[in-house]
């Protein structure tokens, strides 16, 4: 097995994933795709005849967001012909996924040159989603709309399961507030330092003009008071029927859990922004990086998937860091940061003290509360932010990993190159 390297990492900036609001809505999800392979491509002076594979990842593959993306965005980036791409499906895991797979295909010596990222614009799924909704299309998600499934995994709403599983942990609103809150000040703190600028790549519409050039949902002025104002988000949504037999999301839960009284403590606050986004690297051998003077910047190290209880949804990060840790051979002390992706604060949280972590080797530039989850795209661009963390501060190793619908996690391990010697 040889080893696979990541030459580069970029991204877009995350636009407010709702239409009328947000810099990026108006434009095509391929266009956000295209922007972040143009610049792997014009930053790393790439032949594109040479790159064998675009390994994407969008998780509402409908709509303007079907009909393979990565083979698609390629050709409208201008990639030549010859340049093959795929697309996968891992819901909110499936970012790291496509990484996961992309370097797999370099370490087995089957291709020597690849390009993984994902794209999610949330401004149009919520308009799919809303659409379907008044055509009555059947409301429940993660496609249990299937009788057998259901009888054997009921599942929930992401939201319903975080909120059930606070309940579950004894984790109070408080901690969960205290969560976001910090998100805020550090996602602050990195965009004032510029920490993300060298990854960050503008979106240009077609006529020239910038659609945006920086991060768009962040809310530096959040504070203890405004968020604990703020309404629990899921408190209807739980217990509004969602067939014609009275099911709810709470039943839901409750038919495999029913000791649990769940106590709506996740809202707008301390849950994941909904933005728009797009996520590339480009990961190589090291033959084909010596050959044309592509300076490595990490080494992948480990990946691991990791299942979980499906009618939870959200815990298997946990489980899938220690997979991954133990496929490394490292301790969870060897880690210099951790990118945990803030789904909801209760996920994060869970995973600080059930790994017994630092929290200040947690997502030390802010998450997803602060920053937004463009929901293929994000383990890509967390992948990015943990490699640009190792470099900022003379770092080794990062973990990556995040809950995904289904009761999944996928998790990755990087090196930083100059940290190996």
């Amino acid at each position: 097995m040889g080893d696979a390297y990541i030459i580069d990492a970029v991204r877009t900036p995350r636009g407010i994933g709702k239409v009328g609001k947000g810099s990026l809505a108006h434009l095509h999800p391929q266009h956000l795709a295209r922007t972040v392979l143009g610049a792997i491509r014009d930053r790393n002076n790439i032949d594109t005849k040479d790159v064998q594979d675009v390994i994407w990842s969008t998780s509402t593959q409908e709509g303007k967001q079907g009909g393979d993306m990565g083979r698609m965005a390629a050709l409208d980036a201008g990639f030549d012909i010859t340049v093959s791409g795929t697309t996968l499906d891992r819901f909110c895991g499936g970012g790291i996924t496509s990484v996961a797979l992309a370097s797999a295909q370099v370490m087995s010596g089957m291709e020597d040159l690849v390009i993984a990222g994902g794209t999610e614009m949330m401004s149009l799924t919520g308009t799919m989603a809303a659409e379907k909704r008044e055509a009555g299309l059947p409301a429940n998600l993660m496609g249990s709309n299937n009788p057998h499934l259901d009888a054997v995994h009921p599942q929930s709403h992401q939201g319903v399961c975080g909120d059930a599983i606070a309940s579950m942990e004894g984790i109070s609103r408080e901690a969960l507030d205290a969560l976001g809150l910090e998100s805020q000040r550090r996602a602050a703190i990195a965009i004032e330092e510029g920490r993300f600028d060298g990854s960050i790549i503008p979106v240009i519409n077609d006529d020239g003009s910038v659609a945006l050039d920086h991060d768009e949902y962040p809310r530096p002025n959040t504070t203890a008071e405004s968020l604990a104002g703020l309404k629990p988000a899921f408190t209807a949504l739980m217990d509004a029927p969602i067939d014609d037999e009275g099911t709810t999301f709470r039943k839901q839960i409750n038919r495999k859990f029913p000791d649990v009284d769940i106590v709506p403590v996740h809202h707008a606050g301390n849950s994941s922004g909904v933005v728009d986004g797009a996520a590339a690297l480009l990961l190589s051998s090291k033959e084909y990086a010596e050959k044309h003077g592509l300076k490595p910047r990490a080494r992948i190290v480990a990946t691991v998937n990791m299942g979980d209880d499906p009618t939870l949804m959200l815990n298997a990060p946990v489980p899938a860091a220690k997979k991954v840790l133990a496929k490394a051979g490292l301790s969870k002390d060897d880690i210099d940061v951790y990118e945990v992706n803030e789904a909801f604060a209760v996920v994060t949280e869970k995973f600080i003290r059930d790994m017994d972590v630092p929290r200040e080797k947690v997502n030390p530039n802010g998450g997803s509360i602060a920053l937004g989850h463009p929901i293929g795209a994000t383990g890509s661009m967390l992948i990015g932010t943990a490699l640009d963390e190792l470099e900022r501060t003379g770092g080794r190793y990062g973990l990556i990993t995040m809950c995904a619908a289904g009761g999944m996690a996928p998790a990755i391990i990087i090196e930083r190159v100059d940290s190996a010697a």
